[in-house]
């Protein structure tokens, strides 16, 4: 674990859900609204109103350890006439799931589906809007992201209105 590890936070509605993610050692997300940064080395769960008193907070966290793309059919057989059983969904491995001594929690209700942290943010975070902070001590997020990045090419340029297009080209794509 590494201050500039990062951590994808993800949106868990239901107990069931989660139980799931327990059990069977992975998690879901639907190929069409899949966030940038799927590759995060760690995911977070944040549990939504069902989770009564845990409700709003996250608590638990596991190592990605990959992912592949299937259809849902696939992941969850028992609900094979579900109205999206031929979508394709993202299944994200997970190592071991640990718990953090003290939930980072929410005062409110947040509309979070997925929020992209770095790992001494995540560690150090009590309320949801401690993940965001910026600092001396937290390493950057932009800098975490685009660390392994590659300078490709430099093109000179004596007309300083000509407009700057930077594209970092990463091994899981390219940023533009």
């Amino acid at each position: 674990m590494y201050p500039d590890d990062r951590v994808l936070i993800a949106y868990v509605p239901k107990p069931s859900d989660f139980a799931l993610i327990q059990e069977q050692g992975w998690y879901r997300i639907p190929y069409r609204s899949a966030p940038k940064g799927l590759h995060a080395e760690w995911f977070a769960f944040y549990f939504g109103s069902a989770f009564g008193p845990q409700k709003w907070s996250v608590s638990a966290y596991a190592p990605r350890l990959g992912h592949e793309l299937v259809q849902r059919r696939e992941l969850l057989p028992s609900q094979s006439d579900h109205p999206r059983a031929d979508d394709w969904y993202y299944q994200i491995q997970l190592g071991a799931i640990s718990y953090l001594k003290r939930p980072i929690i929410s005062l409110q209700w947040r509309r979070i589906t997925f929020l992209h942290t770095t790992w001494d943010r995540f560690q150090e975070a009590v309320e949801i809007n401690d993940l965001f902070l910026d600092g001396d001590t937290f390493v950057d997020r932009e800098f975490s992201i685009l660390k392994d990045g590659r300078s490709h090419r430099t093109y000179p340029s004596s007309n300083h209105n000509d407009r700057l297009e930077i594209t970092s080209l990463f091994t899981d794509g390219q940023v533009t």
